[in-house]
């Protein structure tokens, strides 16, 4: 992932962002990048319930009708449910920079998962040609190339495929900040429509965990700095080893043993997604 850092260690800011089908017969209208804003959504606070019920009705665009039921019928937007009962899908993205508005998506890595099991087997992993410049920095991080994407399809002739791969799955991050604006975006700009779904944060988790309480003055004075919710400090928390940042796939994979250890650790197979989702 592209991540990015906060002052003081708040990882808020992630480091994060590949595949091709063919072009879909609805039109697909641009719509400019800078008319993107991210929503200024409680996400916690959303019935996703009746907001599924709501788009899988009146969304004009059928891919995102489709994505929309298969969440109903798999009870992903079910607050009750427990953990234990959902279909998951760990997502990860690498991007070209940290603002959806003026940054594009570059890679996608998803892998199905339960609370048992990763099923790398099932992983899929899509590389798209943005529609804006790839800086030489975010190269640094990510590893992508020019030359890697110069051949790789647009997000439009992609989308039908990874719509369908997450639909019916509760969606796992690591900072939300990242594939929930960034997904909007590129499919904003490219069909006119935005997307909205229920995801999972093991970066908000973690903070629950370790930031609830603000450092005092002289905590500060005496450098104490607050506790890192990094995707690989947090692992390291739980025993979990190190993996080479920066590839969304092996980011997924990370993402998806972090959300298994901190069930294992802080709450139980009957915890309900609605106590955990952001």
């Amino acid at each position: 992932m592209f991540r990015r850092n906060n002052s003081e260690g708040s990882d808020s800011e992630r480091e994060k962002s590949l595949h091709k089908v063919p072009e879909h017969d609805v039109p697909t209208p641009s719509i400019p990048s800078q008319r993107y804003s991210p929503p200024t959504t409680d996400w916690q606070r959303v019935n996703w319930q009746e907001r599924f019920q709501h788009l899988a009705e009146n969304a004009h665009d059928p891919r995102l009708k489709k994505f929309y039921q298969a969440g109903l019928d798999a009870g992903i937007t079910d607050a009750n449910m427990p953990i234990s009962e959902v279909p998951m899908m760990v997502l990860d993205f690498e991007t070209t920079g940290l603002n959806a508005a003026e940054h594009g998506i570059l890679s996608i890595g998803a892998i199905p998962m339960n609370l048992h099991r990763i099923s790398q087997q099932q992983a899929r992993m899509w590389l798209a040609k943005p529609r804006r410049n790839l800086p030489a920095e975010s190269i640094v991080i990510h590893g992508i190339t020019h030359s890697q994407i110069q051949q790789a399809p647009d997000f439009i002739d992609i989308l039908e495929e990874v719509l369908e791969f997450l639909a019916g799955r509760l969606l796992i991050v690591h900072y939300q900040g990242i594939e929930r604006p960034f997904l909007a975006a590129a499919i904003e700009e490219r069909i006119g429509e935005r997307i909205e779904f229920p995801v999972i944060d093991t970066m908000h988790l973690e903070a629950r965990l370790h930031r609830q309480k603000q450092l005092t003055l002289w905590q500060r004075f005496r450098g104490a700095k607050p506790v890192s919710i990094r995707l690989a400090d947090s692992r390291t928390r739980y025993g979990l080893p190190w993996y080479h940042p920066h590839d969304a796939i092996t980011d997924a994979l990370a993402t998806g043993e972090l959300l298994q250890a901190q069930i294992a650790h802080h709450y139980s197979p009957n915890t309900t997604i609605g106590e955990l989702w952001s």
